[in-house]
């Protein structure tokens, strides 16, 4: 591994973490977004990930949920259909939380690998100025 290979693949790191970051914020920003029967529900995204041909990672596509949602009772929407019902979507909060926390662990992990290289390779040119 080259000199800044580490600072490479911590990079590639940040973006999937932000990409995905940016993913659930848009599923939780939706969460309760509810549709007509008669159409798809909101599908959450997902990111699908994959390694890197010169190491790292990146973005290969985004996985969608099931555009067939949850039926719910909401009478009092005027999206509601005869029968009190409208199409909810598939994921709920708890879900999306569950990955936003891990997507920041994630993202908070390649900062710190970042700065630790970072403060590594200072370290050794310091030590070549001697």
């Amino acid at each position: 591994m080259g000199a800044f290979d580490t600072l490479r693949i911590a990079s590639s790191s940040l973006g999937v973490h932000q990409t995905w970051l940016d993913a659930l914020a848009n599923n939780i920003a939706n969460v309760n977004t509810v549709k007509r029967t008669s159409e798809d529900a909101f599908q959450a995204q997902m990111p699908i990930v994959r390694s890197s041909a010169g190491g790292g990672v990146e973005i290969a596509g985004f996985a969608q949920s099931d555009a067939e949602g949850r039926v719910v009772s909401d009478p009092n929407s005027p999206l509601a259909d005869a029968d009190g019902n409208v199409r909810a979507p598939e994921d709920d909060l708890a879900t999306q939380m569950t990955q936003l926390v891990m997507a920041q662990r994630g993202f908070q992990a390649s900062v710190q690998v970042t700065k630790d290289a970072q403060d590594t390779y200072r370290s050794a040119l310091e030590i070549g100025r001697r």
